[in-house]
């Protein structure tokens, strides 16, 4: 469920990285999987995804770290160099940034779509009523909206 429309402003901790997501997310997951909890160290995560080309650094330069994933095929995790935030990270291909929602200046703006790997959620967590969660992951031709599909397809082309 997305609130407002692009762009959204964001930063790192120490304020060296600004950036703006210049579109509307594709999708938005809440994803309670053991890795996004170890990374951020919180019970989980709100990653909004959206083009890499809708992702502008507005100042600052950053830098990219590899981390494991489960798949074996790892993620890149954008950081602030100075503060260590973790921003946004891409998978596999580099067409779509993962978003860290808290990392925005108004993260109430943006709220998952789905709730992602709930078999590891942390017990105290307690989902919205409603909302869409599955136990792993999902088919995005499932759950996306038709817009979302072809915007990332447009993405990869």
């Amino acid at each position: 469920m997305h609130t407002g429309d692009a762009p959204f402003v964001g930063r790192c901790s120490c304020d060296e990285i600004r950036f703006r997501m210049n579109r509307t997310p594709l999708f938005v997951h809440g994803c309670h999987c053991t890795l996004c909890q170890r990374q951020t160290g919180a019970a989980f995560a709100i990653n909004a995804l959206v083009e890499t080309t809708a992702v502008e650094v507005l100042h600052g330069e950053t830098e990219a770290v590899e981390v494991p994933t489960a798949s074996g095929k790892g993620q890149w995790i954008v950081r602030c160099p100075s503060c260590r935030v973790a921003l946004w990270s891409h998978y596999v291909r580099n067409t779509l940034a993962f978003v860290r929602v808290g990392t925005l200046d108004e993260p109430h703006r943006i709220s998952p779509d789905v709730h992602i790997y709930t078999s590891t959620k942390h017990p105290c967590v307690q989902l919205p009523d409603g909302a869409v969660a599955v136990p792993e992951y999902y088919d995005a031709r499932e759950h996306w909206p038709a817009e979302s599909l072809e915007r990332a397809r447009a993405a990869r082309r």
